[in-house]
């Protein structure tokens, strides 16, 4: 049996399931690039809004390449589970927000149609951050992009500048308003790099338009944080056995969900904030916060716990010896680098970011998150070490951390990959033990844009690279 409208009662009473008819309900939001993250994430919030009595939020949901995700949804009526991972008792809730999935390459007008339609009020995206066609220094569209070439000379869309081009010169010409246009991708400062390129786009190829859209719409930033893992095989099996029906389109996902808007919307929209959604002024902090504290942590946990043996972050966050040091990493060093905002509870973060480092039911590898080592720490570690030091502080639980990827890098060539792992290796070769931090870290150190080490710094660092294990 199939999970869909017609069997949904048929499910166990714990389950948890829709508290208005989806059917009955029109649609206010189109989304780009639907998968399973989008799923257990704002479509569960804008559920959520329904659930309290809001109306009319539903999503007509667009896969801009594959009918994969249509095929699991449409037999459904939409209808999915989103299952919690956690130690606790099963937590299963049915989702009913999606209306419709769009399959974009099939039938690009349907696209256009869904966002141009009057009743459409929010445009949301997770395309990932390739889905940008950001230039390669980051400032603006990369015009000489083929997908960008292909929209610009008006042919069908295959981007999201295409769609939303054509689908705001409707509403345009219709009058039916502007659009809030809400990026969702894991990517600071995202609604501004969104309107940036956008923009761009739009200035080149309807300049009209353009200045429409700057009076019309809004392009809010967000920040998003949920761990979601691939569903699998035995994923779907055991919840077949536990609900007593087939549900293709399930999700499975940690208790832990983070979702904070820049509150400036360009018309009405569901009441997520009372849902669990922060809706604030200024998104920057909390992406500091994330970038800082979280995955600062989980940088440290990796190559910490890997110096020692270890394969997960919930074994890593265990150890005697580690779990301590992060929890200084995150409280004492990566929380006092930067001008939290008003009501923003660092402590109570860093309190909720341990107990996700501890859940064991959702394994993360820790060689995974040591990948790339070499792009991820300027923003993770050293960001922080240059706040503290220019106000006359030290980190030594990061220092510590720092010497562990520094050992890894060691071994760069033949562990893990990172675009930098050959430069690394020389690096190795030639500076050795005792000068490796200097090469990296000092004056003329490889990373020194990023963060120069004061004398007593590097003496530290060095001393850690010379006991630290590998």
């Amino acid at each position: 049996m199939r999970l869909n409208l017609a069997n949904i009662d048929s499910l166990p009473a714990w389950v948890r399931r829709p508290g208005y008819v989806p059917s009955e309900q029109a649609c206010g939001i189109v989304h780009l690039g639907l998968g399973a993250f989008h799923r257990a994430h704002q479509a569960v919030y804008t559920d959520a809004a329904m659930n309290a009595g809001e109306r009319d939020w539903r999503i007509i949901g667009v896969s801009l390449r594959s009918p994969e995700t249509r095929e699991k949804l449409r037999p459904q009526d939409g209808l999915y589970t989103v299952s919690i991972k956690s130690d606790a008792a099963h937590d299963i809730r049915v989702i009913g927000s999606i209306a419709d999935v769009l399959v974009a390459p099939e039938n690009p007008q349907a696209v256009i149609d869904a966002l141009a339609a009057p009743a459409t009020q929010i445009a949301t995206l997770t395309v990932t951050e390739k889905g940008y066609y950001q230039a390669a220094n980051g400032d603006g569209l990369d015009q000489n992009a083929p997908a960008i070439a292909n929209d610009r000379h008006g042919r069908s869309p295959s981007t999201i500048y295409g769609y939303l081009a054509a689908a705001l010169a409707i509403r345009r010409q219709n009058s039916s308003g502007g659009l809030t246009v809400l990026s969702c991708d894991n990517m600071a400062h995202n609604g501004q790099k969104l309107a940036r390129s956008f923009l761009d786009f739009l200035d080149d190829i309807n300049p009209g338009l353009a200045d429409w859209t700057r009076q019309n719409c809004t392009f809010p930033s967000s920040m998003v944080d949920r761990i979601v893992p691939a569903t699998t095989g035995d994923d779907r099996a055991g919840l077949r056995e536990l609900i007593g029906c087939e549900d293709e389109g399930a999700v499975f996902t940690e208790p832990f969900s983070q979702w904070v808007v820049e509150d400036c919307f360009n018309g009405p929209r569901p009441g997520w904030e009372e849902q669990g959604a922060e809706l604030v002024g200024d998104v920057a902090p909390y992406e500091t916060a994330k970038l800082r504290m979280l995955n600062g942590a989980h940088s440290a946990l990796a190559y910490l716990g890997l110096s020692r043996g270890l394969n997960l972050v919930s074994e890593a966050i265990a150890d005697p010896q580690i779990g301590p040091l992060v929890g200084r990493l995150m409280r004492d060093e990566a929380a006092t680098s930067f001008n939290p905002a008003p009501n923003q509870d660092l402590s109570g973060y860093a309190d909720q970011l341990e107990a996700r480092f501890a859940n064991p039911a959702l394994p993360h590898r820790l060689i995974q998150i040591a990948m790339d080592g070499s792009q991820k720490i300027p923003q993770r570690w050293l960001a922080t070490l240059k706040a503290r030091q220019d106000a006359g502080r030290d980190s030594p639980a990061i220092l510590q951390a720092l010497a562990s990827w520094i050992q890894h890098a060691n071994g760069l060539a033949n562990a893990v990959d990172d675009p930098m792992r050959d430069q690394l290796a020389r690096l190795w070769q030639t500076a050795g033990q005792d000068s490796i931090a200097a090469a990296l870290f000092g004056k003329k150190g490889l990373f020194a844009d990023h963060w120069t080490a004061s004398d007593t710094a590097l003496a530290q660092l060095t001393g850690h690279v010379r006991n630290s294990r590998c």
